[in-house]
């Protein structure tokens, strides 16, 4: 069992939404602890079977689609500190990893 292509698109839609453009008045904090309800959701629902590969598709997905949030914010982009990645940085904003 795994996790179907037609699944993955509507979960990547869904996470676009949370992410877009229309969402930069959320605090950073807020959006990351909704996509983590939302993510803790999906994980549960697919993780019978043989999910890892469909996994990885998504946390990568979000981790993208965050540090474009990010970037895009305001006037100067919200940057990590120095010597510090972007997977790295938005774990330690509490982005859970699947």
């Amino acid at each position: 069992m795994c996790v179907s292509k037609k699944a993955l698109q509507r979960e990547r839609d869904k996470l676009y939404e949370m992410t877009g453009p229309n969402m930069c008045f959320k605090p950073i904090r807020v959006m990351i602890a909704q996509i983590n309800r939302h993510l803790k959701g999906w994980k549960n629902y697919f993780g019978q079977g043989y999910p890892r590969k469909a996994f990885r598709d998504i946390h990568a997905y979000v981790c993208e689609r965050l540090t474009r949030h990010l970037q895009r914010r305001s006037q100067r982009p919200y940057r990590p500190p120095e010597g510090v990645s972007w997977y790295e940085q938005l774990h330690r904003l509490g982005l859970m990893y699947l």
